[in-house]
């Protein structure tokens, strides 16, 4: 298998463990795994970039318009990032935006309405609402749900739901499959 997957976000949405997920989901599959991530000032709010190769590549980078799938957690980061998706890829984009610090500051008016709309213009685009999943913090769990409902991700439900039960903390793991599920749903009705 040859898969090339973006995740974007904002500190403390998620992206690395889901990367990481994802990355280990691959391996115990037997592919060849490479992984990256951009992180700066994520601890602060800023962006969050993960590259996951999967299967024969020469770099953990993946290049411009060459992601099968980008899962974007925030639509800002997925516009930032759309350059990076392939013409048939696929974007799995959370519509609730995480407001900038300058946006406090200045009340510029961002909802990511615009954001949304732009993408679906551009791109196949399947929209997805975290308050849907009881928290936003089981939101990088149920993007990977969609991910996998698609069919566009290459692994089954339960490939990845053997990953996620390994690197949840055990009190948290049926909260998380829960989201996972309804991920799935949202995944197979687009």
């Amino acid at each position: 298998m040859n898969k090339d997957i973006l995740l974007c976000g904002v500190g403390g949405q998620g992206t690395v463990l889901a990367s990481k997920i994802l990355a280990a989901t691959a391996m115990n599959a037997g592919n060849a795994v490479h992984s990256a991530e951009t992180i700066g000032m994520a601890q602060r709010g800023g962006s969050v970039t993960s590259h996951v190769r999967i299967g024969q590549s020469y770099s953990p980078l993946i290049p411009y318009r060459k992601a099968d799938i980008l899962m974007a957690f925030e639509p800002a980061e997925a516009v930032r990032n759309l350059v990076y998706l392939k013409k048939d890829g696929v974007v799995i984009v959370n519509k609730v935006p995480v407001k900038p610090v300058t946006e406090s500051l200045h009340d510029t008016g961002y909802d990511g309405v615009e954001m949304i709309q732009y993408l679906k213009e551009k791109c196949h685009c399947i929209v997805i609402d975290s308050t849907e999943f009881g928290s936003a913090k089981f939101l990088n769990i149920a993007m990977l749900g969609v991910a996998v409902g698609t069919g566009k991700l290459g692994f089954t439900k339960e490939q990845v739901l053997e990953e996620i039960k390994n690197r949840v903390p055990q009190k948290y793991i049926d909260v998380n499959v829960e989201a996972f599920e309804k991920g799935i749903a949202i995944g197979e009705a687009k």
